[in-house]
Order: C-alpha cells, then structure tokens, then sequence
C-alpha cells in the first residue's frame, strides 16, 4: 500500500471516528464508568458491543454488500427498504441525532462556561453552530479533508489530554454498582450504547466513507471493500480506545454517582485536574465533537435523500434539515431526548438483524431469511413500542428489552429452510 493510500486510510479514519463521536458519545461511557462500580469490565464489554463492534460491523456490512442503506434494506423485500432506509436517515438526522447535537453543545459547553442561559442565547448559539454546520458540509466531496485532516485531530488531542491528566492525577475508587449494573451489568452497558445510536448511523455513514475514498482514488472491488474496511476497523478500535479512557475518569472524580450526566461529571473533572484550563478545553471537546457529528449527519443525510428524490438537490435537503434541527434544538435537550426512546426501541432490532445478516452472508443467497427475520423484528419492535402485550414477556430476555432476539432468530432459521427448499430465483424484489 502506497504512503498516500495509508494517509488518505488515516484521513478516512479520523472523518469516521468523528462522525459517530459526537453528543452522546462523550456523555454516555462515563456514565458507565460510574454507575457500573465495581461491574465495570462486563459493563463497559455491553458498552463497547452496541457503540463499537456493532457500528463497525455496520461499515463492513455496506463495503462487503457494495450498496447503500436503501439497497441493503432491501433484501427485506423494497417496502422494507424504503421505509426503513427514510426512518434511519430521519432518526440520525433532523429528528433526534442533528438537533441533539446543537443542544447538547449549547447545555454541556456554552451554559456551563459562561452561563448564559434562556431561549435568547440557546437561539443565538444554534444559529451560529448550524450555520458552521452547513458550510462546513456544503461539498461533501471534501469531507475527508474538512473531518479527517483538521477539526478530529484537534478533538482527538483535546481527548488524549484530558483522559491523561485525569488518570495520572487522579486514583480509580469504584464503588458499588448501582441499580440494574449490579444484577445484569452487560445488559445495561448494552443498553447505554444503544442510546449512541451509532449502529444505525454506521449504515448511513458507510456510503459516506465510499463515496470519499472514492474521490481519493480508489475504484470500486477489492480495492474499495478492503479500504472501507480497514477505515472502520481503525475508527472502532480509537472509539473503544476514548471510551475505556472516558468510563475510567469517571471513577477517579470522588462521588461519581452523585452526577446527573456523564457531561458534568468530565466537566468536574476537567476542572478539577486543570482548573479553568481545563473547563475551557472540555467545553471545546464538547463543541468539536458535537460539530463533526453535525456535520457528518447533515452530509450523509442530504446526499440520502438526494438520491432518493433526484429532482431535488443535495444543497435544498442539507438547508431544510439545517432548519429543521435548529428549530428542534432550540427547544432544548429534554425536547429532542424525548423523542429518541422509541425511535431507537423500534429501530435497532431491524438494524442489528440487517447487519449480523448481511455479514454472514454477504453474497445475498437467503432471501427468505432476511424477509421473514426482518420483518419479524419490525413486528416485534413494533408491539413493544405501541403496546407492549403482557404475552410477548414468554420470550426469552423481553423484561431487558432483548425480547426480539429469539422470535428473530427462529424467524430466520425458518427463512433458511425455505430457502434451501426453494432456491433464489433471479427476479425483481417485492414484499
């Protein structure tokens, strides 16, 4: 591999790392590192599953199958994959994931620095970092550029030197688990990495890592599977690396599981290793990491829906979902949060059955598995969220929201079956 080949993989990298780096990623594992106590390693383990092993596995899934979100969703059959594709792309974008990351800036960075507060300086603060947004994100060609080369370096530092002070000048004193960490502490990390919702966002951000490396020069086959994939190999492992570093600060701040958020226990820390220093530099991690996000979504969301509805172009998407997020941003945090539980219930069965699928078999021979699997794992979610019937507690694991699982997998098994009975023919998708 040439010397630019590796830096253009680097550069790559660093642009992945930072599109799932955002809000929620900063907040979320030291809420693990405190709450998990003495749990910590099976705590942290779930984490690393859903925030780490499972977005990356995302990537790999979109590399090895060589299509975007829509076409993979597909082999669901083609309403499967259009409304699931829509609903992911809406989740990571204008309705949760993009406003969330202005109002988190706003409440965990700017509030807690200067103290401005009220709807004057949250209107003012979101206008100003949605504006940097979409012209950071105006030409997505050079993202890699504008990501990977210039603000994730930055942030990364920023990272490396808070995780190190902390952990040289503080000592590690876990104490007893809390709650639901002291009985299924795995379960519960998992579910906290859940709440990152980078899964779903690594089918969106798969697209986004091939059509940039192939502005830099690599042609579609092995070529461009094996750069996707070793891009998002190198994005998890610095993932994995930052959130052990963030849950294990947490337990060196004395009364960690006193803190409300993971936000202001790393701010207590900052402050209290490097003083006014070092509240100023985790108020520009939060603003760094919550912008590359921004930035990453609102590309991979107005190229999605771009190609979707060609007659409009990516430029009216990526403005309209500007507006949008801020108008939900500036509704503050709670507003956007309260829309996440369900979307994210009801999406991730779909999206981990999508995923595990497709890496076990990427060549798409099982078309009955994937449908009947799917769609069993929509229906599944779908109960829980609007209903949540006392017989669906009868499969394994329901009471810890992981009920899906087995009907899922029987499901596809079945699917199996069929398809070994009936094999594929070569005909157009339908439901």
């Amino acid at each position: 591999m040439t010397k630019s080949r590796v830096t253009t993989l680097a550069a790559a990298s660093l642009m992945l790392f930072s599109m799932f780096f955002g809000a929620g990623n900063l907040i979320f594992p030291p809420e693990v590192g405190a709450n998990s106590g003495t749990n910590f390693w099976p705590a942290i383990g779930g984490f690393l599953l859903a925030s780490v092993i499972l977005p990356t596995l995302a990537i790999i899934a979109i590399a090895v199958s060589g299509n975007d979100v829509r076409d993979l969703a597909s082999r669901g059959g083609w309403l499967f994959g259009l409304l699931f594709s829509v609903m992911a792309y809406l989740s990571i974008g204008a309705f949760y994931a993009l406003p969330r990351t202005g109002a988190t800036a706003m409440e965990t960075a700017i509030t807690p620095l200067t103290g401005w507060d009220g709807a004057g300086s949250s209107v003012a603060f979101n206008v100003i970092f949605f504006a940097v947004t979409l012209l950071l994100a105006w030409r997505p060609t050079t993202i890699v550029d504008t990501l990977g080369k210039f603000l994730t370096p930055a942030l990364v530092a920023l990272l490396f030197v808070l995780i190190a002070v902390a952990m040289v000048t503080g000592q590690r004193t876990p104490a007893a688990p809390m709650e639901d960490y002291a009985g299924h502490p795995m379960v519960t990390g998992l579910f906290e990495g859940y709440n990152t919702m980078d899964a779903i966002s690594g089918l969106a951000f798969g697209i986004v890592v091939i059509a940039a490396l192939r502005t830099k020069g690599f042609k579609p086959g092995k070529s461009m599977v094996r750069g996707t994939m070793l891009t998002s190999l190198f994005s998890g492992a610095l993932l994995a690396v930052i959130y052990l570093g963030l849950a294990y600060v947490a337990q060196t701040v004395e009364g960690s599981q006193d803190y409300n958020s993971g936000a202001a226990l790393l701010a207590d820390s900052a402050h209290l290793t490097m003083g006014t220093v070092g509240q100023v530099a985790f108020s520009a991690i939060v603003i760094l990491a919550c912008l590359t996000t921004s930035v990453g979504l609102l590309t991979a969301t107005g190229e999605f829906f771009a190609a979707l509805v060609p007659k409009v172009n990516y430029h009216y998407w990526a403005v309209g979902f500007t507006i949008l997020s801020l108008v939900l941003a500036i509704q503050g945090l709670d507003t956007v949060l309260l829309v996440a539980v369900p979307i994210i219930t009801f999406l991730y069965p779909p999206a981990i059955t999508l995923i595990i699928l497709t890496v076990l078999n990427p060549r798409n021979n099982l078309r009955y598995a994937y449908r009947f699997a799917l769609w069993t794992a929509v229906a599944w979610s779908a109960l829980t969220v609007a209903w949540d019937p006392q017989w669906l507690s009868v499969s394994p694991g329901q009471a810890l929201g992981v009920g899906w699982f087995v009907p899922t997998l029987i499901a596809a098994l079945i699917g199996v079956a069929v398809d070994f009975a009936r094999p594929v023919q070569q005909e157009p998708q339908s439901v």
